[in-house]
């Protein structure tokens, strides 16, 4: 038997059943970061207030928004708020994503999806001035609801 929620006893993925799951106030915050050249950021910086990273933050919320739609075995929720700030470094955007929900299953998924769409959006705008961009370390920094509990990262 696999400790896997989404592979069964057989070995078969499944969408884990929440039917009899209570509805819990559940939150989740992931963060990511794009890292670039200090001239490219440079350049985002002159840009007119907030065209590149705006449009990267309205990219992450909608992603959220859709996020059962793009992983397979995600359930559809009913998302209350969903929240994505990029903060623009001199070698790079940090980019922040909380979502809230109150159903019968998390939403670590679609905060890392705001996340990871946000940093595919800050890649792709400046792409033609730097092609050697990183898009990395994508992780969830907390969660709250649901049978696991809550879970804090330190970074």
């Amino acid at each position: 038997m696999s400790d896997l929620s989404h592979v069964d006893e057989s070995g078969a993925v499944h969408m884990v059943d929440v039917g009899s799951k209570p509805l819990q106030r559940r939150r989740a915050v992931a963060r990511g970061e794009v890292r670039m050249a200090p001239a490219t950021a440079a350049q985002l910086r002159d840009l007119p207030k907030g065209d590149a990273l705006t449009t990267a933050q309205l990219a992450g919320i909608m992603a959220a928004k859709r996020t059962s739609e793009l992983i397979p075995l995600c359930h559809p929720l009913p998302l209350s708020h969903i929240g994505v700030t990029l903060a623009l470094h001199e070698d790079r955007v940090e980019i922040t994503a909380s979502a809230e929900t109150s159903a019968q299953t998390g939403v670590e998924m679609e905060a890392l999806t705001a996340v990871a769409v946000a940093a595919l959006t800050v890649y792709d705008m400046v792409k033609a001035v730097d092609k050697r961009m990183v898009i990395g370390d994508i992780r969830l920094m907390f969660k709250s609801g649901g049978k696991s509990g809550t879970f804090r990262r330190r970074r």
